[in-house]
């Protein structure tokens, strides 16, 4: 499950976990543009928008040494159980009670990949959603990433009823409770 083969003690003190601020709302619009290309990156107004809306649904990674983001983990809670493209372009359908969490992006910027710290930001993710409630994290992905996503514990459902950037994507979900 979520958590083997991460030294999570040596992310810890090489980074801080937490919400995402107003205030950093650019440079999560940076490295989302750095992470996805043009046709599947977070627009700037959907960025604001949404952390605007969840800000506590975003996880960031802020590197201890520098004080900048490395990375960060955000969606938007729904009661919903499939994933929708509107999902990403409107922020109006969060829901903070909804019990399902649609993941929306997971962003590390080049110069930490394979460090662990996508992983460890999803294992930090699941315990925080757990403890509020959540039943499920639900995402999708290209077929690149799917097996990088079922190593977290992610369960592959098929092609998904999405065709954001116009790529075809898999579904992925993962029971919290």
């Amino acid at each position: 499950m979520i958590g083997n083969n991460v030294n999570e003690n040596n992310l810890t003190e090489r980074f801080e976990f937490r919400d995402i601020k107003e205030c950093e709302a650019d440079q999560a619009v940076l490295i989302e543009q750095t992470c996805f290309p043009p046709n599947e990156a977070c627009s700037k107004k959907s960025m604001k928008e949404r952390i605007a809306a969840a800000p506590g649904l975003f996880l960031v990674a802020v590197d201890t040494n520098t004080g900048k983001i490395a990375g960060f983990l955000n969606g938007i809670a729904t009661d919903e159980s499939s994933f929708r493209d509107e999902f990403f372009t409107d922020a109006a359908l969060h829901n903070p009670d909804g019990r399902n969490v649609m993941l929306l992006g997971l962003d590390v910027l080049p110069q930490y990949r394979n460090q662990g710290l996508a992983k460890g930001l999803v294992s930090q993710y699941f315990k925080r959603e757990g403890k509020r409630g959540r039943s499920m994290l639900i995402l999708t992905c290209l077929e690149s990433k799917v097996m990088m996503y079922k190593k977290m514990g992610f369960k592959d459902e098929g092609i998904a009823n999405s065709t954001w950037g116009g790529e075809e994507w898999h579904e992925m979900s993962l029971s919290i409770d």
